[in-house]
């Protein structure tokens, strides 16, 4: 694992408040570590960007090997003014991992300034307003969505967290100037507004000057700086909805605005990292393509070479196949197909069997030799320990160490 600490997105992609959730995820990988058949390496980055390349990897002699490292590039929308500003333009998942205390966001500085425009209409939209409406506490926050109220993709249990931060004019003000629009779709003024505002009746009390806002129905075409390279605006064309392919889409309508902001966050989903030297195409890791041979409904799970076909014992699962693709339980049922996948291959494939503790054992001697630090399960056990003890000292409900070192200091560790 990339990290020290197990968990991925279930531990440093949820917002950091929710405690129930978190903890009901670190109980099922602390089941899953007990198991006396699996062990696990914290602190491994693997990829040819990473301390164990994937040549290192094969010279191992792991019979498969499953990838379910997530997405962990970033994509921009690669619109004039982008590259002209050297401040103040983050991508969501930045934030998130700074929030949620990932090494080394955890100590990285993200300035933002008093109006923080935020593209995209999903959940994770809704964690950096609420970190930017209940932490930060900024002036303004104004949420660009490329299409019309109905097609939000965020959710009213995410919503009601900051719902109460939701400037109702400015509501009012932007349904009536998009209400042609809405009318030509069959969608009413009145019903949306019910729709948007329905997570008030559960909404949560918030102590904030902060005004939220939309604004629908706006592809963004432009960022502008100033002459010291600070965001002062975004530039937006208005948008239609027109059906194509029985799904209503955006279409530009030619008519340009100017939204006032000095930061911006992109939340418009990921990227795989292509860094990590598998077959890489258009943001997405290559898959074996074609109809799955055993079970048409689903989808394939091996890794795809141009030269050599489907790799044999190389395997995706999660985001890593199809990133930013729905949350949690989606991706964990995806990893267990994946997993199904692995078996399969094993079972009816005239592969090698070696040792697996050999193999472990052999990478554990690579690590060292080359004096790569990395914790196993027992010092995961030992640091949440140390951390649940820290949190009871603090009298808070959870505390976590900002960076690898900190960890390894707390574990008796050095860190080369």
């Amino acid at each position: 694992n990339r990290d020290l600490k197990p968990g991925g997105l279930a531990e440093y992609g949820i917002y950091p408040t929710k405690h129930k959730l978190k903890e009901g995820l670190r109980k099922q990988f602390r089941k899953i570590l007990a198991l006396p058949n699996v062990h696990y390496l914290g602190g491994v980055s693997v990829g040819d960007n990473g301390v164990v390349k994937l040549s290192d990897l094969e010279q191992l002699d792991f019979s498969a090997t499953l990838f379910t490292i997530g997405a962990q590039g970033t994509r921009s929308l690669g619109v004039p003014g982008e590259s002209d500003c050297c401040g103040g333009i983050y991508h969501a998942k930045d934030l998130v991992y700074h929030f949620n205390q990932l090494p080394p966001f955890a100590t990285k500085e993200f300035p933002v300034g008093e109006r923080v425009g935020i593209i995209g209409m999903g959940n994770v939209m809704v964690d950096i307003a609420h970190w930017l409406v209940t932490v930060k506490k900024v002036k303004e926050v104004v949420v660009i969505g490329r299409r019309g109220p109905a097609q939000r993709a965020y959710t009213d249990k995410e919503m009601k967290e900051i719902i109460q931060a939701w400037d109702l004019e400015a509501l009012d003000a932007e349904l009536a100037r998009i209400q042609p629009q809405l009318e030509a779709t069959g969608v009413s003024v009145e019903s949306i507004k019910e729709d948007l505002l329905a997570p008030m009746k559960k909404a949560k009390t918030i102590d904030s000057p902060t005004s939220f806002r939309f604004v629908f129905l706006s592809s963004t075409k432009q960022l502008i700086a100033d002459e010291q390279g600070r965001l002062t605006a975004l530039e937006v064309e208005r948008n239609e909805l027109v059906e194509r392919d029985g799904r209503l889409r955006p279409k530009g309508t030619g008519e340009l605005t100017r939204l006032s902001l000095d930061t911006l966050v992109f939340a418009i989903g990921d990227q795989v990292d292509e860094g990590v030297g598998l077959p890489f195409e258009w943001g997405k890791f290559k898959v074996a393509e074609g109809s799955h041979p055993r079970d048409p409904e689903r989808p394939r799970y091996e890794v795809y070479d141009e030269e050599r076909g489907a790799r044999p014992g190389y395997f995706l699962g999660g985001w890593a196949r199809v990133a930013s693709d729905g949350l949690v339980g989606k991706a964990r049922a995806d990893g267990e197909n994946a997993a199904d996948e692995v078996l399969h291959y094993l079972q009816h494939n005239d592969v090698s069997t070696p040792s697996f503790l050999g193999c472990c054992g052999s990478l554990k001697t690579y690590l060292e030799t080359h004096n790569i630090p990395y914790v196993d399960k027992h010092d995961i056990e030992k640091l949440e320990a140390i951390e649940q003890a820290k949190a009871k000292e603090l009298g808070k409900e959870f505390f976590k160490f900002d960076t690898d070192e900190q960890m390894f200091a707390a574990l008796g560790k050095e860190r080369s």
